[in-house]
């Protein structure tokens, strides 16, 4: 799955979130759905229980791997890390936008350096906006930000936009109006995806796979409702039925 490639199927869009401490698990996951899914993340959780044995297996497996690290701290440092990433075949990782321009540009930079002289697909780079756990009352009172969020996003959107980042990680509420304001080249990853069947557990700003659908989503996260499912095929398969369904009423 080339996360530039637009000519996307339903299964290519979702993005299974391998939210767990155990390469046993991260196996069982993989086999299973490797062919119901078009990608892998792998987080902060299972990076941290299983490092780079979890990534390399997922792509012995044959799954492709989104290294979602959301890398944020002083320009070099992330730029080392994205660079590393590359050097172990991992082409797909997240950046928090909030780390400025001079953090972003330095990271592509460094990033399509190093896929060029190790021979790596040019690398693809999402920036996250803002986490799905934050609503309005976070970002105004603890973070002290005078935006409502949708103009908070839209004003990382273009600082993404203008630091050549592939793209970018926000809620679908938020997809309608960057897809209208940017090309349909910029990708628009959804995290947060909850089918109308699954709990919402710890995420505010959900929505489901239609919703994102329409919204103009191109990637969408999903976690717990696939994994944490009795069935976990029968799960990707409603919700690539969702997808498809969805898309038969938009143009994408």
């Amino acid at each position: 799955m080339g996360i530039k490639n637009k000519n996307l199927s339903a299964k290519d869009r979702i993005v299974l979130a391998l939210d767990t401490d155990s390469l046993e698990e991260v196996e069982r996951l993989v086999t299973l759905l490797k062919d119901y899914v078009g990608c892998f993340k792998v987080g902060p959780q299972l990076f941290t229980s299983c490092a780079y044995d979890a990534i390399d297996l997922i792509k012995k497996l044959g799954g492709e791997v989104y290294f979602d690290g959301k890398f944020h701290d002083i320009p070099s440092t992330v730029a080392k890390a994205g660079s590393n990433l590359i050097k172990r075949g991992v082409t797909i990782f997240s950046a928090h936008l909030a780390g400025g321009s001079k953090m972003l540009t330095t990271t592509v930079k460094v990033a399509k350096e190093t896929a060029k002289k190790f021979n790596q697909p040019e690398p693809t780079i999402l920036g996250v906006t803002l986490l799905s756990s934050f609503g309005q009352r976070t970002l105004t009172e603890e973070l002290n930000v005078r935006m409502n969020i949708d103009e908070y996003v839209s004003h990382l959107t273009y600082l993404a936009k203008e630091s050549k980042i592939d793209g970018v990680i926000a809620s679908a509420s938020e997809a309608k109006k960057i897809r209208q304001e940017f090309s349909d080249e910029f990708i628009i990853l959804c995290p947060a995806i909850r089918p109308t069947w699954s709990v919402v557990n710890d995420q505010i700003r959900v929505v489901t796979p239609a919703d994102a659908i329409r919204a103009g989503v191109d990637y969408m996260v999903v976690g717990r409702p696939i994994t944490s499912a009795d069935d976990p095929i029968a799960a990707a398969n409603l919700i690539i039925d969702e997808i498809e369904e969805a898309s038969k009423t938009v143009q994408i």
